[in-house]
């Protein structure tokens, strides 16, 4: 039995039977079949607004709708009601027949005007947003990776013709659909995308794909304290990049003829609620605050960059997911020297986007006060927020030092870990260096706090 699939497009007015083309769809039978006799408009629309469906479909036209007032039976219209709930959303897989792994694999596809390549990867995932997307375009090499969860989509080639520098990325949040649009450098038809690469058209777990590197611009190079600094670094005009909030980019240096590659969390260059500078939300600028070590080799070559110079930074990694901080109602933060920077993000997002949360406390620990990293902007946000609250803990403090002193411990976590209510949900972050993690990890399991309430950073 053959089963027609027609596909109205009432703005037009016109009826077409797209059977034949299912085949061929990159997106898939299942997209083509979420408008099945219904208006597909709007859903063709989030696709392909920029195709000129007359020409595209001309081969699969009907004819045009008559529209006749009649009056339908209950039954029918309540299943025409629930097709239109889904034309502009994804079905979810428990609706659609035979659903399985390859179903829910991405494709691509592209197009093409007199000045522009529109390449448009289906991901078939909902709730896709910029940070999920990583676009670099060097001379005619494109690479485009789109993250779904602990796996990545790779689209990788060298492109037919040269392109403009800068390039527009647009994300359908709904349907889960990636439009990376390339500005032609000369007004000529490509007959071809490009020649693809090796790993182009991949979709393979992210711990198997492999860092990759782009060289970015030191752009400035500002004290924090008396043995750390700010960078900041500007990302090529040609990469599409936003660290995700409690991940972490390696920078990779060759030292003594040896390629070296460490961890650092990026940050905010400030943690003033108000901080509205356009570089800070442009993606343009990734900032490190790093400590320099006199007997470091990395940490010194970084220092003697001058500012001009380039670095490779890798794309972001790390398991931290925000939904763990929506679902929170106290947020408890345990940082000791720089490992206070994958805090300063989640301090940002936790007190600007998260209404649930009640408390959100920060537990400070270094060696002595003029260790203390951002000291005065703590402060200033524990004025200015009354669910913050900062506790500085020294190890090495002088004999006027007025707050809490001593290490990571049974007894300090269990007076300043504390939930605001007998059974609100908690979650606790704690980074510093391993052996630091390693014990407060130990103690808040002694505290009775589970798995599932604690995140460690580490890299």
């Amino acid at each position: 039995m053959l089963l027609t699939c027609f596909y109205i497009l009432f703005s037009a007015g016109l009826v077409y039977n797209v059977t034949p083309y299912m085949e061929y769809h990159p997106g898939g039978e299942d997209e083509l079949m979420k408008a099945a006799g219904t208006d597909g408009t709007d859903l063709f629309d989030q696709v392909h607004r920029w195709v000129n469906y007359e020409s595209m479909l001309k081969e699969c036209l009907v004819g045009r709708m008559a529209f006749k007032p009649i009056a339908a039976p209950r039954d029918v219209s309540s299943v025409l009601s629930e097709e239109k709930k889904q034309v502009n959303g994804m079905v979810s897989e428990k609706n659609i027949p035979g659903a399985s792994a390859r179903d829910l694999t991405p494709s691509y596809d592209w197009f093409q005007t007199d000045g522009l390549i529109t390449i448009v990867v289906y991901t078939k995932q909902k709730d896709m947003n910029a940070e999920l997307v990583i676009v670099d375009c060097q001379d005619k090499r494109l690479r485009g990776e789109i993250i779904l969860a602990d796996h990545s989509y790779l689209i990788e080639l060298d492109l037919d013709h040269a392109v403009q520098e800068g390039f527009d990325v647009n994300i359908a949040e709904k349907v889960g659909k990636v439009e990376i649009v390339l500005k032609k450098k000369d007004n000529v038809h490509w007959k071809v995308l490009g020649r693809p690469l090796e790993s182009h058209n991949t979709f393979i777990k992210r711990t198997d794909r492999g860092l990759f590197y782009r060289k970015c611009k030191l752009v400035s190079k500002t004290e924090v304290t008396h043995d750390t600094k700010l960078f900041c670094l500007m990302l090529p005009k040609s990469t599409h990049l936003q660290v995700p909030t409690g991940q972490h980019v390696y920078l990779k240096q060759v030292i003594a003829g040896t390629e070296v590659v460490k961890p650092y969390t990026p940050i905010l260059p400030s943690l003033t609620l108000d901080f509205k500078q356009p570089s800070c939300h442009d993606g343009a600028h990734i900032y490190l605050m790093i400590k320099i070590y006199s007997c470091g080799l990395f940490t010194q070559a970084l220092d003697r960059l001058q500012i001009g110079d380039y670095i490779s930074v890798s794309s972001p990694e790390g398991n931290f997911k925000k939904s763990q901080v929506q679902t929170s109602e106290d947020l408890f933060l345990l940082a000791a020297g720089t490992g206070f920077t994958p805090m300063v993000k989640l301090l940002n997002f936790a007190l600007t986007e998260v209404s649930c949360l009640r408390t959100v406390k920060l537990i400070f620990f270094n060696k002595k006060e003029d260790d203390i990293l951002w000291r005065n902007q703590l402060e200033e946000l524990a004025l200015k927020d009354k669910r913050f609250e900062v506790q500085f803990v020294l190890s090495e403090p002088t004999k006027d030092w007025g707050g809490k002193q001593g290490k990571i411990s049974l007894s300090l976590l269990s007076e300043c870990v504390k939930r605001s209510r007998k059974d609100s949900k908690v979650l606790i972050c704690i980074c510093g260096p391993t052996p630091f993690t390693e014990q407060g990890v130990e103690c808040l399991r002694d505290l009775g706090y589970s798995q599932e309430e604690m995140h460690a950073f580490t890299a």
